[in-house]
């Protein structure tokens, strides 16, 4: 700075020099200094509208993935969805039909059996009595003939109406009691065909109750398989749901696998060694891990094993005898696995106690030490958890599938969502990177303002010189 100053005897002198020859050159390399600014600009703007341009194809491809992954997850669901009805409905129509012939064979014994007892039941009128004909032939006696004792024919007949009368009332009574015996007996047949009746009705329900639901589910079938938005986006919502859900008992399997870490980790430490290390972590530690993690295998193996879960085809793709020596073997190493994890729960306690009786003797008051009858509360609690925790974290698999399968169709949106800020980002970039060479433009004729005003002074000044020329020769 001091050399540049010093080119004249004044220091000021020399500044204004430089300032002028700076002004100078600035103002003789403006239009190349603006072409290259806007050139600049122009370029900046061209290359990021090409990778909004790729970053708006990449989201455009990666929504078309995501929609394919959507509908063939659902239209897989949907299938299993419909497989597990029809078998329903093969398993119920196959128990009607299997005792359909007993069922009409119950049915016509019993309506044949109640067609007898109302046939017998029916109510069948006395015969008339004798007195009668004894009536009729009193009537047809001529009243003057005096050798017919008409008296005593009366009294007769009197005597004859009271005896058949009696005679009629205890057949009457006698027939009663046996149609009120045999209707009593048809009550049961009645209610026996009513409880059948009832069930083929229940079963008639729910069979057309099952058949509406699967119209439900294969009208949604036909719309994945269409592919449809509505069904797209139907699906995309209940991924979230999933994936969130999963997400959720997922934190709370590791929750029951850190309280299943903590149960066997110091008894382990007895066994591996509580001092011997394996790079920055503890013998013991590892191997009580790797228990867990096994035991989360297995339960794995066996979801798949059962059909449960599907995230391993080659399981599921073997033959049934072979699945189900899969299914004994995984779980009875999973059985033997939760042994031995309460049996550590159980050194844990001993371990514990021991302790405590340690600390005790150290403080000298071992003597004193009151034996606590309660302590085997605790002991059964805690090998009970050992035991219990690695088969409930077998049904880890089940959120784990659906946490798989929702995760893809997660990401998915997530980077559609990432795509389609870049794409914006860019864009704005763009027509920021244009503008701002403008602006550059306009900046770097900041300090040419006196130049520039003289050149447009005269520029003026020469167009009214020739305006007043074209005066003059007018």
């Amino acid at each position: 700075m001091n050399f540049l100053l010093s080119i004249t005897p004044s220091p000021v002198l020399s500044a204004i020099l430089w300032i002028v020859l700076f002004v100078a050159a600035l103002y003789f390399a403006r239009p190349t200094a603006h072409k290259l600014i806007l050139a600049t600009g122009s370029s900046l703007h061209k290359m990021f509208r090409t990778a909004s341009l790729s970053a708006i194809k990449a989201e455009a491809a990666l929504a078309n993935r995501n929609r394919e992954v959507l509908l063939a997850a659902g239209r897989e669901a949907k299938e299993r969805i419909v497989e597990r009805e029809f078998d329903r409905i093969n398993e119920t129509v196959r128990k009607d039909l299997a005792n359909f012939s007993a069922l009409h064979r119950n049915l016509s014994e019993s309506i044949n059996r109640i067609e007898e007892d109302h046939r017998e039941a029916v109510d069948v009128p006395p015969d008339p009595p004798g007195w009668v004909n004894a009536v009729e032939a009193v009537a047809a006696i001529d009243s003057k003939d005096s050798r017919v004792g008409v008296g005593g024919v009366l009294s007769d007949i009197h005597k004859s109406l009271v005896k058949a009368h009696k005679e009629a009332m205890v057949a009457y009574h006698e027939a009663s009691g046996k149609r009120h015996l045999l209707l009593r007996k048809m009550r049961p047949e009645w209610r026996q065909i009513q409880q059948t009746l009832s069930k083929v009705g229940k079963n008639v329900d729910s069979l057309l109750g099952r058949s509406a639901t699967i119209d439900r589910h294969m009208q949604e079938y036909e719309d994945i398989v269409k592919g449809e938005d509505r069904a797209v986006s139907v699906l995309s919502s209940s991924s979230l749901v999933y994936f969130f859900v999963s997400a959720l008992v997922m934190c709370v399997a590791i929750g029951g696998a850190t309280i299943n870490f903590a149960l066997i980790a110091r008894p382990m430490a007895e066994m591996v060694g509580g001092t011997s290390l394996i790079g920055n972590f503890r013998t013991a530690d590892i191997a009580a891990l790797v228990i867990i993690l096994v035991e989360i295998s297995m339960g794995l193996f066996l979801m798949e094993s059962l059909r449960i879960t599907r995230l391993f085809p080659v399981i599921g793709a073997l033959p049934d005898k072979t699945r189900v020596r899969m299914i004994w073997i995984t779980f009875t190493i999973l059985f033997l696995l939760a042994s031995v994890e309460a049996g550590l729960a159980f050194m844990r306690e001993v371990l514990l106690h021991d302790e405590l009786a340690t600390s005790a003797l150290l403080r000298g008051d071992g003597a004193e030490v009151i034996a606590n009858n309660y302590m085997w509360i605790t002991t059964a609690a805690q090998m009970g958890m050992g035991f219990i925790l690695p088969f409930a974290l077998t049904f880890v698999a089940i959120p784990l599938e659906t946490f798989v399968h929702s995760l893809r169709t997660v990401v998915g949106l997530l980077a559609i969502g990432v795509l389609r800020i870049t794409s914006l980002a860019l864009r704005l970039l763009g027509s920021g990177s244009r503008y701002i060479g403008v602006l550059v433009a306009q900046m770097y004729d900041l300090p040419l303002f006196i130049p520039l005003w003289w050149a447009s002074r005269d520029s003026n000044s020469g167009h009214s010189g020739d305006n007043d020329l074209r005066k003059v020769t007018l």
